[in-house]
């Protein structure tokens, strides 16, 4: 008769040992798995996927039922023990069944199951999903007294319970993710570029990234049309703003098919037409406007270009679908576009920079972080930070970057070299 009592306590132990086990690493997988990866086999069909879905939207629920299981299997394991221990070794048993179930527990019940679980969350989240549904729903109603209860004890204490959402921002955790995705590979270092700058859209304004005024061709409006057909063939843009009187009252945006489509209807012959009736109407945006808003409005109207003007209404440049684009792919060139060579290597380990090449471009290639707060390029940083016109030869280290001015054209930086400076 004591041995089969002894038999019997001992296997009950064992099975409490092992739903210990169960609930540890449940809560690990679970926890643990992938969101991404499940929302995304979810909308494949997987039903297992959709399970664990489901059971993490109610997290809540979910731990309070596997704690409760937990501490329910491993207290009940321990009052076994150590009623074992007693009846065989008097008072002192309660010592030998602390040390014993200590033991197992922490090892067999809570590091292996959730290492395990740890290193396969994924594929055990899948497996255990559809048999922890079904123990949640039995324990349902002891988990919603205890949430009652815990509700109650922070109210007391003047505290709030906060969902999950509100704790953690998901664009800085998509940022964390981005940055972990490591690796020497060229294209690695470019995918992870390209992900961060789709989350830099909202953030970044078109001041930051348009084509400055000084570097755009525009057309004059009182040209003869063939001036203004030589100007848009040496141009290689095939939209040009023209203006009327000065500079910054622009009429109208010139795409280059349509004079070469009134050339044709007009047999070849130039002469006789205006050119400025064949422009569309110019769309000017603010210097504030949000790349991520730009892209919506050039999709919503069908429009590749847009005029930016400061606060005052003048014309600061002009930004592009492609000035966009190239934010996110990085630069698009195609057969007629003019190469400017605006980051070359040294063989000291240092950078020529031209001074119009942005700060954004500069911190996605050699993967540093200068600030763009204040300025979009390298040049307009130094002017910034200096808060001087520098002269040629002249050397600042900001932001653990050393810049040396090697040409300033009137009161322009043009070429500066860079380097890391610790």
């Amino acid at each position: 008769m004591f041995e089969t009592t002894l038999l019997i306590t001992l296997f009950s132990i064992i099975i409490l040992l092992i739903l210990s086990a169960f609930f540890s690493g449940t809560e690990t997988a679970l926890t643990g798995a992938s969101e991404a990866l499940m929302h995304q086999l979810e909308k494949t069909g997987n039903k297992k996927a959709k399970i664990v879905n489901k059971l993490r939207s109610e997290k809540s629920n979910l731990i309070g039922t596997i704690l409760i299981g937990n501490n329910l299997v491993n207290i009940l394991a321990s009052a076994l023990a150590t009623s074992l221990f007693i009846s065989n070794f008097g008072e002192t048993g309660v010592i030998y069944a602390t040390i014993v179930m200590t033991t197992l527990v922490v090892m067999f019940a809570e590091i292996l199951p959730k290492t395990y679980a740890l290193q396969n969350s994924n594929r055990l989240a899948l497996s255990i999903g559809s048999i922890i549904q079904p123990i949640i729903f039995l324990f349902s109603p002891l988990t919603k007294s205890t949430n009652f209860i815990l509700r109650i004890t922070f109210s007391i204490f003047g505290l709030k319970l906060q969902s999950t959402q509100g704790l953690i921002n998901r664009v800085d955790e998509l940022r964390g993710a981005i940055e972990l995705h490591k690796g020497e590979n060229e294209s690695v270092s470019h995918e992870r570029a390209m992900l961060k700058s789709v989350l830099d859209l909202s953030e970044v304004e078109v001041g930051e990234i348009m084509v400055h005024r000084k570097t755009v061709s525009m057309i004059n409006a009182d040209d003869s049309p063939e001036v203004i057909l030589s100007q848009v063939l040496a141009s290689p843009f095939t939209r040009l703003p023209i203006w009327r009187d000065n500079i910054d009252n622009i009429i109208g945006v010139l795409h280059a098919k349509e004079i070469l489509r009134a050339i044709n209807d007009n047999f070849g012959d130039i002469k006789g037409i205006n050119v400025p009736e064949l422009a569309t109407p110019p769309r000017f945006i603010p210097e504030t406007t949000r790349l991520l808003d730009q892209l919506q409005s050039f999709r919503d109207r069908h429009e590749h270009f847009a005029l930016v003007i400061d606060e005052y209404g003048s014309l600061l440049g002009v930004v592009t679908m492609e000035d966009i684009l190239e934010e996110i792919v990085g630069d698009i060139s195609d057969e007629h576009d003019i190469g400017i060579s605006g980051l070359r290597k040294q063989t000291d380990g240092s950078f020529l920079v031209d001074g119009k090449y942005t700060i954004r471009d500069l911190n996605r290639q050699l993967d540093w972080l200068l600030p763009d707060e204040e300025a979009a390029t390298v040049a307009g940083l130094v002017l910034h930070e200096a808060r001087i016109i520098p002269d040629v030869g002249q050397t600042f280290i900001f932001h653990g970057v050393r810049f040396e001015i090697l040409k300033r054209q009137r009161n322009q930086i043009t070429l500066l070299k860079v380097r890391k400076w610790d």
